[in-house]
Parts: structure tokens; C-alpha cells; sequence
């Protein structure tokens, strides 16, 4: 046998992506991702000189869970990885080729959950200053940035309002979410004012005579898309000297913001749109690790 003759190893991953290509007619996309996540592993297994799937323990696919953790693999990453494992040794057992299957009961780490990401006041203002009101596009961008950081909306909800979702009177927002539920969201009286000025006459100018239903459109009279929202947004953000600022920043901001200053927990859920308040527990966190960085200061700390 020459050095690189595929061993047992190597058998066993080809007859389960073949398995998994004939029999369970994966995608290819999908069929690529797992033979990716598996022959890490069985790099993995070789590189401690394990021969085949019948010799690895519990043992050895927890320390292998453990060394995705330490790489800083995502939650969902790591999960990913170890469904592709789990398969794998299940096939394994199932074919004969391995007398037990060594993944059962072995969970993915869950990890710490890494904090959302979000703008001090201060940046906030920043940032909400660039759009020139003067112009038309100045005048829906600062709207939409507006709202965005006043409501905490999702960029897909924002760039999906229609004009009925506005009631200026009222100063609320109709929002259509996930699943299709409605929710009614409070507006403040800088993002009123915003929508005002841009209602007035910048998205007339910007429709030029055309009619639409959307609330914020381009100059080709077609609703703003979530690609371009991210272009205004990186646009603005590099001129207010901030960096690394996604559609999401305001959103987290407007939740970070409102829970430092009192706001209750649950209606920040409502307002957020989240199903389960333990999503909206995320930025007690933040707010706690603002606070340890504020204690640290003290002279006695």
C-alpha cells in the first residue's frame, strides 16, 4: 500500500457522501458543506493517530467539539459541524463499519453568546447627521435613519413600509414582521419631524410625478432595497468617522439605549418585535457590561 492510498478513513467518508448524494439526493451546496466539515474531522482524527471511525470515543469527539470552540467557530457553525459528525458515525454504525456510534448524547457548546453590537449617543447623533435634508435622497435618508434608530425596526421592515404604515397624527408606525404579525411602534418627535420633511417634498421629487405605494423610494420610483439602504448607510457612517456600523447597529442601539435609561424589559420585546423575550435578555447583558466598565473606574474598585 503506498503512502497515499486513501485508508479506512477515507472509505468511510466517500461511501457516506455517496450515501448522502444518491440516497438523500442532498444539494450540491449541501453535499459540499458536509464533505468540508467532515474532512476537517477526519483530519482531525488522523493528525492523533486515530485509524478508523470503529477506534474514536466520546472522549475524542467532545475534545474535537471543544477545539471548534476555542477557534471561535459560531454557535451555529459549530452545530453545523457536529450534525455532519453525528451523521457520519451514525452511518457508520448503521453499515457495520463502526460497532457504536460515539456522538450520542454529545451537544455543541453552547458558548457565550456574543453581545450585539451598538453606538454610543454620541455616535448616534453623529451618524444621524450626515443626510443634507437639502436634498431629496439627503431627505429620505435621514427619515430612514431616523426611524430606524426611533422604532428599532429591522432593515426589511423599514425598507417594506408602505406610505398607509405612517400616522403622522398619531405618531406611530404600522409594522408588518416576521410571520406576518403586526405591530404598532411608537415614533419620536425628531424621527416624526424627519418623516415630515421627507414626506413634504423630497419623495415627491425623488418619484418625479410617478405613483407608488412604498414609503421610501429611489430616484427610479422603486421601492429602496435593502442593499441600497446598507450603501447609504456605509456612505453616512464613513462620513461620521464610524466604522464597522451593519443595518442592525441602530436597532441594537435603540434597544441598548432604551434599557439603560429604564425602559421595561417587556416593552422593549413589544416594540423589537421578538416572540420570546429571552432574544430581548441580550441587551441586559450589554447593559451590564457597560456598567462593570463604568465600576471599574471607581477609586475603589
Amino acid at each position: 500500500m503506498t503512502a497515499n492510498a486513501p485508508g479506512p478513513l477515507d472509505d468511510a467518508l466517500d461511501r457516506y457522501l455517496s450515501h448522502l448524494r444518491v440516497e438523500r439526493a442532498l444539494q450540491p451546496a449541501t453535499l459540499e458543506s458536509y464533505a468540508r466539515d467532515l474532512r476537517e474531522y477526519l483530519d482531525w482524527l488522523a493528525a492523533r493517530s486515530v485509524p478508523a471511525l470503529g477506534q474514536v470515543t466520546q472522549i475524542q469527539v467532545l475534545q474535537h467539539v471543544a477545539s471548534l470552540q476555542q477557534r471561535g467557530l459560531s454557535r451555529a457553525s459549530q452545530a453545523r459541524h457536529l450534525a455532519a459528525v453525528r451523521g457520519l458515525h451514525r452511518f457508520a454504525s448503521a453499515e457495520g463499519l463502526s460497532p457504536l456510534d460515539p456522538t450520542e448524547g454529545v451537544e455543541a457548546s453552547r458558548g457565550s453568546r456574543p453581545l450585539p453590537d451598538f453606538l454610543g449617543v454620541e455616535e448616534v447623533d453623529r451618524l444621524l447627521a450626515q443626510p443634507g435634508a437639502a436634498t431629496a435622497s439627503g431627505a429620505r435618508d435621514r427619515a430612514m435613519l431616523e426611524l430606524l434608530y426611533a422604532s428599532g425596526l429591522r432593515v426589511s421592515e423599514l425598507v417594506a413600509l408602505p406610505l398607509a404604515a405612517v400616522d403622522p397624527r398619531l405618531g406611530i408606525v404600522r409594522v408588518r414582521g416576521k410571520g406576518g404579525k403586526e405591530r404598532i411602534v411608537p415614533v419620536g418627535q425628531r424621527a416624526q419631524a424627519a418623516l415630515e420633511a421627507y414626506l413634504r417634498g423630497g419623495r415627491a421629487a425623488l418619484l418625479r410625478a410617478r405613483q407608488s405605494r412604498d414609503l421610501f423610494v429611489t430616484p427610479r420610483g422603486r421601492r429602496m432595497t435593502r442593499q441600497g439602504f446598507w450603501k447609504l448607510l456605509c456612505r453616512h457612517a464613513a462620513a461620521a468617522g464610524l466604522r464597522n456600523v451593519h443595518p442592525h447597529t441602530l436597532r441594537h442601539s435603540f434597544a441598548t439605549h432604551l434599557l439603560e435609561r429604564g425602559a421595561d424589559l417587556r416593552a422593549v420585546q413589544a416594540m423589537l418585535g421578538h416572540a420570546d423575550i429571552a432574544t430581548t435578555q441580550i441587551y441586559t447583558h450589554v447593559d451590564r457590561e457597560r456598567l462593570k466598565v463604568v465600576l471599574a473606574k471607581h477609586p475603589r474598585a
